[in-house]
């Protein structure tokens, strides 16, 4: 497993394809903050919970002057349906071969009801105008989350 990325760190630069049928590249942000998002599976409870609270905070975040990204292994067909499904507004990610998420360390070891396995650790990265990265959040949670990282990030809620 890669190093966990700390403050400071260059941001991996990446190019995916995303939902809408394009590719996103991290140099697409260049000179802006964004969030990054790993997230495990589309549709899920979890993932479906944090998705639209990103959607449903987006308007404070973007006048903070953050954007938003989603990136899952999921692929495009199905990040498709989740957008429509859940009027997501912002890009979602689909990093299918894992090279994203293992280059951000969000993809490695997992244990769950006593079995262990490699699976994408649901994580935040956010990086700063530089490309840089200024915060690095691991195994979070995805209720709550962004209402923490509104807090961590000094940002007012909507």
């Amino acid at each position: 497993m890669t190093e966990r990325l700390v403050p400071g760190d260059l941001a991996p630069t990446f190019s995916l394809p995303n939902a809408d049928g394009g590719t996103t590249s991290l140099a697409d942000f260049a000179g802006r903050k964004v969030i990054l998002f790993f997230y495990p599976a589309a549709m899920t409870p979890g993932c479906t919970k944090q998705a639209c609270d990103f959607r449903d905070s987006l308007p404070s975040l973007q006048a903070a002057g953050y954007a938003v990204v989603g990136l899952s292994p999921d692929p495009v067909a199905k990040l498709e349906k989740f957008v429509a499904r859940d009027g997501l507004n912002y890009p979602l990610l689909s990093d299918e071969d894992h090279a994203v998420a293992l280059s951000y360390a969000a993809w490695g070891e997992k244990k769950n009801y006593g079995k262990t396995y490699q699976g994408l650790i649901r994580s935040t990265i956010v990086v700063d105008e530089a490309g840089e990265v200024a915060v690095a959040q691991y195994n979070i949670r995805a209720t709550g989350h962004v209402a923490k990282l509104h807090r961590d990030l000094k940002i007012a809620a909507a």
